[in-house]
């Protein structure tokens, strides 16, 4: 039995579902974890993440007010103005990242989780399409690549989550159940997707375990995130140069949370990749070598889709409990 200290119930992002609270746990699980095994009966659980974005990013181009300034380079054109450059980077993902990181899962027979904007998906649906054939699972990262916490009223948040459900179900996926966005959630934005019926969020970055936000009208897991073991750090100053960078973090992670897990902690090691950034071939070893590297883990780990991480946790740690 879990005790009542480090159930880990807050809401973790420091925001009450729809109430938009100010309280922050910074307690958590407290030292206090409970006994989880994952499925095949490892302790760590490990979440790829594929961001499926490009198309989403806003373009001057695309009749958005200002063009996406973060890419292979900060971009130098004035805002306002159309960036042909900047849309090509990001149309590079699309064309051929996507594809040589979905072979390289279909070859390591490993699925991940397609985090997919909206309007990216509404403009290449082929490409959920594609994974969603080959076992991955789509969850919804927002209509556009923005903070949802820049919505300033509920109902326009409202209308693009359904209409980023809308473009996922329409390239033959089944309703999503797992929600990401870029930055943070809006005051709103939990309750909303508890309407939905959603399963879990993923924004949070305060644990190595998913926990349950009991404050809304349903529990909703909440499965953090991490921007650490990500390969945005390779466009980010003092981030991650050559693939290499980023294979050994993930490798120092691992070494870790293995020996964490075999004293009976139980995590989970979230990694995230995109597809304009390591889909390029001068990074895309921090891809191929990381899946290389949980292949030959074999069962001391436990790699899945968020969406059945979530559901693993909430069986074996069921809210309130």
């Amino acid at each position: 039995m879990i005790s009542t200290v480090g159930r880990g119930t807050a809401t973790g992002a420091g925001l009450a579902s729809d109430q938009g609270g100010s309280g922050r746990d910074l307690t958590g699980y407290g030292g206090q974890w409970p006994d989880l095994r994952w499925p095949n009966g490892a302790r760590l659980a490990v979440s790829l993440n594929i961001n499926i974005e490009e198309g989403a990013e806003w373009q001057v181009g695309d009749g958005d007010p200002a063009s996406e300034r973060m890419g292979e380079v900060i971009s130098v054109v004035e805002p306002g103005t159309r960036d042909p450059g900047q849309e090509q980077i990001f149309a590079y993902g699309t064309r051929a990242g996507f594809w040589r990181m979905l072979e390289a899962l279909e070859t390591r027979g490993m699925q991940a989780t397609y985090l997919c904007c909206g309007r990216a998906v509404a403009r290449s649906p082929a490409l959920l399409t594609a994974a969603l054939a080959r076992g991955h699972e789509g969850a919804v990262h927002g209509w556009l690549w923005r903070p949802h916490a820049d919505y300033r009223d509920r109902a326009a948040e409202a209308a693009d989550l359904d209409r980023c459900i809308g473009a996922m179900t329409a390239a033959g996926g089944d309703r999503p159940v797992g929600f990401f966005c870029r930055g943070a959630e809006s005051p709103w934005t939990r309750g909303l997707l508890i309407e939905r019926g959603f399963l879990y969020t993923s924004n949070a970055f305060d644990d190595d375990l998913p926990y349950w936000d009991l404050s809304g009208a349903q529990p909703l897991v909440v499965v953090p995130y991490a921007l650490d073991s990500n390969d945005m750090k390779f466009f980010h100053p003092n981030g991650f140069v050559r693939a290499g960078d980023m294979v050994d973090y993930v490798d120092d992670a691992l070494e870790v949370l293995l020996a964490e897990a075999a004293r009976g902690q139980p995590r989970l090691l979230n990694i995230g990749y995109h597809l304009r950034i390591v889909g390029r071939p001068g990074r895309f070893a921090a891809f191929s070598r990381v899946l290389d590297r949980l292949a030959g883990l074999g069962d001391r780990v436990w790699i899945a889709p968020r969406a059945a991480i979530a559901q693993a946790f909430a069986t074996a740690v069921p809210a309130g409990l």
